[in-house]
């Protein structure tokens, strides 16, 4: 079976999002199925046309060309018309059973229009409604004409897609209320490679010292610093937390980055918060068995309580304690005092007491350890995560093998 994949970005290019998109790719190989990988405009990165990294191939979609491109709307129609043609070439180069586009919509209406002319079956996988995310980021706001433009696409691209495919429960209730049949939405969860968060316990002590660590028990926070994470409330609740020599290690960047320094400043807390920048996906292994406990204070909207994160999963799988706001996308990951602990989104106090409630009780850990752990193990590993695609493509080729018959 060969599976042409439309991504809005990919690898080299480090995110959650291309991430995850080279979990899935391996995983499939590993199963012996051969996959086709197209990027839209929106991959940034230099590159020729075609590409291998990792030993993948990608197939690079131009920029649509002309002044009207920078031109809000028209720029993302010429997306979708670049990477509608991009698909359609590499479609009469390559012979795909499926089609199978990944977030955002744009990607989704190129795949629909170049799947359907090619006749071939088309998936639509979800990882966040788009116009969710924009409300997160700022660019437009829950409910104005942007917003609900873009929730009409949405909805137009899972209801005709072939199959939809989802990254968490969430997004599979919104789908199925958008009108689209339970028994067309299948759950993709995230996952973790479980060669690379091994659970080794070992602390890299030069590191440690080269950071001011030594003698500290550290929180930490590995991502991108963007509004909805709450690393203000974080911050903030540094300040109220009794226990003595706790410090903050932060670890990444984003649009937060200079909002969060500001505010460090502002509560003389420079020496208990430590900001590293972004640093080597190679060496974030490091980072992670610098802190006692990793702290997802996330606040609640529609994207956090619908989507759940990957990062808390990574933790898990190296044997650190989470602690995580009680938004929708944590709940659905983490057992409340079995496998992590949940704070009031929002709520610096209740952060601060949490924290507190742990560190009270370090000598209890290692069951709490074990648990998530074999969470992880058992139901977010790629290899078991990918074999859900394994009915839904057996399903739609089944389908295509009949009706071109």
């Amino acid at each position: 079976m060969r599976i042409l994949h439309i991504f809005d970005h990919s690898i080299p290019l480090h995110s959650g999002y291309t991430f995850r998109s080279y979990g899935i790719l391996t995983n499939q190989r590993a199963r012996g199925w051969e996959t086709v990988h197209v990027t839209t405009p929106r991959h940034k990165a230099e590159g020729p046309p075609e590409e291998t990294v990792e030993g993948l191939t990608f197939y690079r979609t131009p920029a649509p060309g002309g002044g009207l491109a920078k031109l809000p709307v028209l720029r993302e129609l010429g997306e979708i018309r670049s990477t509608a043609r991009r698909v359609g070439e590499v479609i009469e180069r390559t012979r795909p059973d499926i089609v199978h586009a990944h977030s955002p919509v744009l990607n989704a209406l190129a795949g629909l229009r170049a799947a359907h002319r090619a006749g071939l079956p088309f998936v639509y996988e979800i990882r966040a409604f788009w116009e969710d995310a924009a409300a997160a980021h700022g660019t437009c706001r829950e409910g104005d004409l942007r917003y609900r433009v873009t929730r009409a696409l949405e909805t137009h691209a899972v209801r005709h897609a072939d199959a939809v495919t989802v990254i968490c429960e969430g997004l599979r209730q919104d789908v199925i209320a958008r009108g689209v049949p339970a028994d067309k939405v299948t759950v993709i969860p995230n996952a973790v490679d479980l060669d690379r968060f091994t659970g080794e316990p070992a602390r890299d002590e030069v590191l440690a010292q080269r950071l001011g660590l030594q003698g500290k028990t550290v929180l930490g926070f590995i991502g991108s610093f963007y509004g909805y994470e709450g690393l203000a409330v974080l911050v903030e609740a540094l300040g109220h937390i009794r226990h003595e020599n706790v410090c903050l290690l932060l670890v990444g960047g984003g649009p937060e980055d200079q909002a969060l320094r500001a505010q460090v400043a502002e509560k003389g807390l420079e020496g208990r918060v430590i900001f590293t920048g972004r640093v080597p996906h190679a060496e974030v292994d490091r980072y992670y068995r610098l802190v006692d406990i990793f702290v997802y204070p996330r606040l609640h909207m529609r994207l956090t309580d619908l989507v759940t994160p990957l990062k808390p999963l990574e933790a898990m799988a190296q044997m650190k304690m989470v602690a995580a706001s009680d938004v929708g996308g944590h709940r659905e990951l983490i057992r409340d005092g079995e496998t992590g602990t949940l704070f009031k989104a929002g709520d610096p106090g209740d952060l601060a007491r949490a924290v507190d409630t742990l560190l009270d009780n370090r000598d209890s850990w290692g069951k709490r350890l074990e648990r998530a752990r074999q969470y992880v193990t058992d139901h977010r590993n790629w290899r078991t995560s990918v074999a859900n695609y394994a009915p839904v493509y057996e399903r739609l080729a089944k389908i295509s093998r009949n009706s071109s018959s």
